[in-house]
């Protein structure tokens, strides 16, 4: 599995878990009064994230990608929805890299 390819899991795992925070977490916590799903799918989210940026700054360091590309990778990843928006141009660059490698 390649950087990119990582990234990109990382990324829909990333998306979903926020998603999951905040759709079923949350109103758990604050309409049920049930606070430990916010305390482990919080917890999990915020090591995807981790991973998730750590990552998103290697691929551009072994890629050569500007800072900007970066920075548009770690805006994502605290819009909800922003991890599977941006997913769409990592997996231009996805092709682009496959068919450099065929080249």
């Amino acid at each position: 599995m390649t950087p990119l390819q990582l990234l990109r899991k990382t990324g829909i795992a990333e998306g979903l878990s926020f998603l999951v925070l905040l759709l079923i977490a949350m109103p758990l916590k604050y309409f049920y009064g049930q606070p430990i799903a916010v305390k482990y799918v919080g917890w999990a989210h915020g090591m995807l994230f981790v991973a998730y940026v750590g990552l998103a700054y290697y691929v551009k360091e072994t890629l050569g990608w500007p800072f900007r590309k970066f920075l548009y990778a770690f805006i994502a990843a605290w819009l909800p929805l922003g991890t599977f928006v941006y997913d769409r141009q990592l997996r231009k660059e996805e092709v682009l890299q496959l068919e450099k490698a065929k080249a």
